[in-house]
């Protein structure tokens, strides 16, 4: 594993490191100024979406991707998210960027909490017990007066600004969005670079070895886990404070925690800008089903999950990212 490590940590050419830079600079260049180049709210709304998916694709994929422990059950730490930092505000006026923070920290205790267990199940066990642990904690936010129960929380729109993140113009929800990927990309990278990033590696590929070397599975299991759960719960935090409304329903469901999985393997489980591809792709498809079928198309996001699932599986096994490397690499032999 030592010798993985050090091959993995070889540096790139200055010239390769320039370019990567060169076009990073340039993508944040042109995401930071494009909702000056749109006027529609809708469409602007769609970008805000993509965004938001892709930041949960980014923080499952630190788990599922890098650690290779599939959850599905990511919602529960996007839920707590979501209703820590909207029942801060509501019952003691805290301000909306602490109780983000404060949703974070909550989802971390609530990951330990289930990981100490669920870390010694394996494989589809370990993704059985997830689900099951959020429904529970679905089930319980349900009959939660203080949370609202099935009615849900509404956040009012008195105060509106920086200070409190309630906005009328959707722009501003736009950078929040992109700031929160940008930070949920930069943890990631990091993490991918980094001695954690070996060890997660390790536990996916090669546990027993990795364990006859010396490291703590559940250890690192839990170190992915938490991180995982504190960016999912920023993401929660953000979608409450720009849908201005949560419930069990909206926030706790099953299918976001598919979603959440799927936008990562759809774009390229295990890769930077895999979950990125995946939540644009993703999102696109759902909302042309959504305005193809309106209201008579529920559960077609679930029927479209299911497909994509299947055709992975069988022909694109490494997602967007993959495929797009097959077509280079093909490009390439057939010049050479």
């Amino acid at each position: 594993m030592e010798t993985i490590a050090l091959n993995a940590a070889r540096p790139a050419s200055p010239a390769r490191l320039n370019r990567s830079w060169t076009l990073v600079g340039l993508a944040g260049i042109a995401l930071v100024a494009l909702p000056l180049a749109i006027d529609s709210p809708a469409h602007l709304n769609l970008l805000i979406l993509i965004l938001m998916s892709a930041q949960l694709g980014v923080a499952w994929n630190i788990l599922g991707g890098l650690a290779g422990q599939v959850s599905l059950g990511h919602a529960a730490f996007f839920g707590i998210g979501a209703y820590t930092s909207t029942m801060l505000l509501l019952q003691w006026g805290v301000n909306p960027w602490l109780g983000m923070l404060a949703g974070g920290v909550m989802a971390v205790l609530a990951s330990l909490v289930i990981g100490w267990p669920c870390f010694r199940l394996k494989g589809h066990y370990f993704t059985m017990a997830t689900i099951a642990v959020a429904e529970i904690i679905q089930t319980l936010f349900t009959n939660w007066e203080p949370a609202g129960a099935a009615v849900g929380l509404t956040i009012p729109m008195d105060k509106q600004g920086w200070a409190t993140l309630v906005f009328a113009s959707k722009t501003p929800y736009y950078y929040l969005a992109l700031g929160l990927l940008a930070i949920s990309l930069g943890v990631n990278l990091w993490i991918a670079r980094s001695h954690l990033g070996y060890y997660f590696r390790a536990i996916k590929d090669e546990p027993d070895a990795a364990r006859s070397l010396g490291v703590s599975l559940t250890k690192y299991k839990l170190i992915a886990l938490a991180v995982s759960s504190f960016l999912a719960a920023l993401g929660g935090s953000l979608y409450a404070q720009k849908e201005l409304y949560i419930d069990p329903g909206s926030v706790l469901h099953t299918g976001l925690s598919i979603k959440m999985a799927l936008v990562s393997i759809l774009g390229g489980v295990g890769t930077l800008l895999g979950p990125v591809l995946g939540a644009a792709a993703l999102t696109l498809i759902e909302e042309g089903s959504r305005s193809l079928f309106g209201g008579t198309g529920r559960g077609t996001d679930l029927i479209v999950y299911a497909g994509i699932i299947i055709v992975i599986a069988v022909y694109k096994p490494g997602g967007l990212i993959g495929w797009a490397r097959d077509v280079l690499a093909r490009r390439k032999g057939g010049r050479s």
